[in-house]
């Protein structure tokens, strides 16, 4: 569908009525269920737990992604402390203060007998928001794409910035949010500080978008000389439908 007008980025008025106020991401990624109860977890997380966390004002939006075989077939060489990375939880907050109560929360919950074992960690990380970019066939501005209906995303975790506005140019890219780890206590993250975490969110099968993003991701790495970490495409959830997209 050829969607009408112009791009929100490019209107001047638009911008000018909000530009939003997410500054700070809390990303967690596990693995599998050791058990292989993963639809089970997903459904328990996805309709208790993680509705939950938008009671707190700093929490503005969330999104949770699952790997499954095609998705793990389709990942790019990266640091081998990431190969187990099967799911991925974000939370979008306005200020990384939102971490405490975002804590507090979690304890008051676990006291009401609302939680269950957590998916073992592989890395959780608190990351500052450094940079928002939209394709303009999307229309709508980089700001919002958080809420945006995506059909995938992929993560790319690497040790240095390097510039995501020509990923926009391969099909299947919508938008790109790129960001770097924070230094905060270990009892909220893990991550090193500095590290960047890109999101780049998909309209279409993030599986065929990670095989055109796989060409033009190695020239941009090898142009650069990094070696990226972590580069895997994912799926959302789907409400209700928790055993279509397991690992």
């Amino acid at each position: 569908m050829q969607l009408p007008g112009a791009a929100s980025d490019d209107v001047t008025a638009v911008l000018a009525a909000g530009r939003g106020d997410v500054t700070t991401l809390f990303v967690s990624m596990a693995t599998r269920h050791p058990d292989g109860l993963d639809a089970e977890y997903l459904q328990w997380h996805t309709l208790d737990h993680r509705p939950e966390q938008h009671r707190l004002t700093s929490v503005r939006a969330s999104v949770r992604l699952v790997s499954t075989p095609s998705c793990r077939s389709a990942r790019l060489p990266g640091d081998p402390r990431f190969d187990a990375v099967d799911h991925v939880m974000t939370y979008f907050f306005s200020t990384p203060e939102g971490m405490g109560p975002f804590m507090e929360l979690s304890s008051a919950l676990g006291s009401a007998g609302r939680k269950l074992p957590l998916l073992p960690p592989v890395e959780r990380g608190v990351y500052g928001v450094d940079a928002k970019l939209a394709a303009p066939r999307v229309k709508v501005g980089a700001d919002v794409l958080p809420w945006w209906p995506v059909r995938g995303m992929f993560l790319l975790l690497e040790p240095e910035p390097i510039d995501t506005a020509p990923l926009l140019d391969v099909d299947g890219v919508i938008g790109a949010w790129s960001s770097s780890s924070l230094d905060v206590a270990p009892r909220l993250a893990s991550a090193p500080v500095g590290q960047h975490l890109s999101y780049l969110f998909l309209d279409d099968d993030p599986v065929a978008s990670a095989v055109r993003l796989a060409p033009v991701l190695r020239h941009r790495w090898r142009r650069a000389g990094v070696q990226p970490l972590f580069a895997a495409p994912f799926h959302p959830v789907i409400p209700h439908e928790w055993e279509r997209h397991v690992p």
